[in-house]
């Protein structure tokens, strides 16, 4: 059968990568959390104080870059590691959250990301979660949906996330972090987040991680059925 690209796109905690993971799993495809991405180079930026004004010391950086995923035979999930090092957990703290738009908006970062991101899914196969998938890294993905939610609902899901990990942040903290990230996102000049016109647009405020899966899946199986048809 056909391989295609599944492009979730959206706002910050709206239940993108638990879908995503879901809909790869479900398919036999490779997921990609093309967002875990930024955040290890944010991390890298971070822990060797990268002046983010300087773009020969940031292209310095980026070259010693290197984000690969590897799935932990334990949990059965893809993680991060940075330069050889797991950094699945921290790249997941408020620490970096709070850096990781400001690192993302940068032009440069963003053209290696995605020329990164490109190359993961040149055979077609794979489930990308992220904010430019279906405008910039995959324009021509069969599948795009735009997800988002309100804050306060993505706000009170972050939490959880971080209580999860033993991380205690206030409820206010957190909500405006997302705003600020919302901000960053959307007005950024390079591939800013916004909905492709072919998009389907998905709000997960009052929906569960199923029924989220379950429209991403109908969507997909139209699609391939489709794609069946045509090349008969």
């Amino acid at each position: 059968m056909k391989k295609i690209v599944v492009a979730l796109d959206g706002h910050s905690s709206c239940g993108k990568s638990t879908t995503a993971k879901q809909v790869a799993k479900e398919l036999g495809y490779a997921y990609i959390d093309t967002g875990a991405m930024y955040r290890a180079v944010t991390l890298y930026f971070l822990e060797h104080y990268i002046d983010l004004t300087n773009p020969k010391k940031i292209q310095e950086a980026l070259a010693n870059i290197e984000v690969t995923f590897h799935r932990n035979p334990k949990t059965n999930r893809n993680e991060v590691f940075l330069n050889g090092l797991n950094v699945e957990d921290e790249i997941r703290t408020m620490y970096v959250s709070n850096m990781v738009s400001e690192v993302s908006v940068i032009p440069a970062v963003r053209r290696a990301m995605v020329a990164e991101q490109q190359k993961m899914g040149k055979r077609r196969g794979v489930v990308m979660d992220g904010r430019d998938i279906g405008t910039v890294v995959f324009p021509d993905a069969e599948v795009k949906v735009f997800m988002t939610a309100d804050v306060e609902t993505r706000a009170k899901r972050r939490q959880e996330e971080l209580f999860e990990k033993d991380q205690l942040v206030p409820f206010d903290e957190i909500v405006e972090n997302l705003k600020k990230r919302d901000h960053i996102d959307s007005t950024r000049e390079d591939s800013p987040l916004r909905q492709a016109e072919d998009a389907h647009l998905l709000d997960t405020s009052h929906i569960t991680i199923d029924e989220q899966v379950e429209f991403v899946m109908r969507l997909v199986d139209s699609k391939l059925a489709h794609l069946s048809v045509t090349n008969e």
